[in-house]
């Protein structure tokens, strides 16, 4: 039953994700192509008030994954994917970055066969935590992530590694997987050892009901271990700017929500989509404050989290409007006697943000969309963000997941 309204899902996010409806059978189709190709072509144009660089107030420790001003080009995206023989399926994607040069996003090989539900994947990969964090970036609702997953995960969590996941023989949609990887993506710090640097748990719950409505809930939880983590710029007690370095454990827990309607289970001309998920992250160990000063070295922990809540309308074929809520958490740091006189524990302030965006989609192939902002994430820098973004596939290209 789940199945079913997943399908019907899979092929209309096709059309409104701009991808050719042909690609929603994956291992057949790709084998037709032999291998299946394909290019996501994207770009921006951004209007912002403040400094996309400085990060979310209270998170000076974590990436800032932010925006660009102006016209850019933004991440191009190219997929290669195929069986391999009747026991495996690779894919490999490569993303094209808009100061030039490749990188490689993912790069996995993928089991068909192991049978009695289970899945293998080893390789580089997207982590099946959360809902978003397998999601490509043209696959996004929005022209940004979240707050709290660009704050703590740095936009998504990829790592090296293997992932392993068991898909129950019920009715009710049950998944349950596991991964042990390099510790590769933030807040790992990808330290060259023996043996795995980070892991991770997750379970996936969720059913139709009826025709029209279907949901998913999931939890999921993340151990990695930081090592010398720079934080560069940090304002300390006295106004002064310095350099902390950060070594320690890093665990983090999280739930998410979907739940999508469509009248009379037709999704390719109106639908409704609900999504919500909150994470926590408790880290604790030792930072050496000012490090090219004082240098004094004293405990430090500290629990962040953030949430999102999110809902996207398609109001007629080809039109979404869609609004989002951010909010972050930084917490309340706890510090030893050494730097007591001198770290930030409580910054009395918590982040958000505010959007709303509306896209049309031309054709399955293409997608225009503009997005507004109101950004208070940063202390007294409040920024009102104006966005213009297109997205555009060639070739092939597999159905995206519930």
């Amino acid at each position: 039953m789940f199945n079913n309204i997943v399908s019907r899902m899979a092929i209309a996010m096709l059309l409104s994700h701009g991808l050719p409806a042909h690609a929603a059978g994956n291992g057949n189709n790709e084998a037709a192509f032999n291998p299946a190709f394909s290019l996501i072509l994207s770009g921006t144009y951004g209007e912002l008030q403040r400094d996309a660089a400085i990060p979310a107030t209270g998170f000076a420790m974590n990436p800032n994954p932010g925006h660009r001003q102006g016209f850019n080009i933004g991440e191009s995206e190219m997929g290669i994917s195929a069986n391999i023989d009747p026991e495996y399926r690779g894919v490999a994607t490569l993303a094209l970055a808009a100061e030039g040069g490749v990188s490689v996003e993912n790069a996995f090989v993928q089991t068909t066969a192991l049978g009695e539900g289970l899945n293998l994947k080893f390789g580089r990969f997207f982590s099946g935590l959360g809902y978003l964090n397998e999601q490509h970036a043209h696959a996004w609702d929005f022209v940004d992530q979240p707050l709290v997953y660009a704050s703590l995960w740095n936009n998504q969590l990829g790592e090296d590694g293997v992932q392993l996941k068991w898909l129950a023989p019920s009715d009710l949609f049950i998944e349950v997987g596991g991964e042990l990887g390099k510790g590769r993506g933030f807040p790992g710090s990808n330290t060259a050892k023996n043996g795995s640097g980070a892991g991770v748990v997750f379970v996936h719950v969720g059913d139709d009901i009826g025709v029209e409505h279907s949901w998913r809930a999931g939890a999921s939880l993340h151990q990695t271990n930081r090592t010398a983590v720079e934080s560069t710029g940090v304002t300390d007690l006295a106004g002064n700017k310095v350099t902390d370095l950060f070594t320690g454990n890093s665990q983090t827990a999280g739930l998410d929500f979907v739940w999508k309607y469509s009248p009379n289970g037709n999704v390719a001309n109106r639908y409704v989509k609900l999504q919500a998920e909150y994470f926590s992250r408790k880290e604790s160990g030792n930072l050496s404050y000012d490090t090219a000063g004082v240098n004094v070295a004293d405990t430090f922990s500290n629990t962040q989290s953030g949430f999102y809540v999110q809902s996207v309308y398609q109001f007629m074929p080809r039109w979404r409007l869609g609004a989002r809520y951010d909010r972050l958490d930084s917490g309340v740091a706890q510090v030893g006697v050494l730097n007591v006189a001198k770290v930030i524990s409580d910054y009395a302030f918590n982040p958000t943000r505010s959007s709303v965006m509306l896209d049309y989609s031309p054709s399955e192939f293409s997608r225009l969309r503009v997005q507004v902002a109101n950004d208070q994430s940063r202390k007294g820098l409040q920024d009102n963000q104006f966005f213009v973004q297109y997205i555009m596939s060639l070739g092939a290209h597999g159905a995206h997941s519930y």
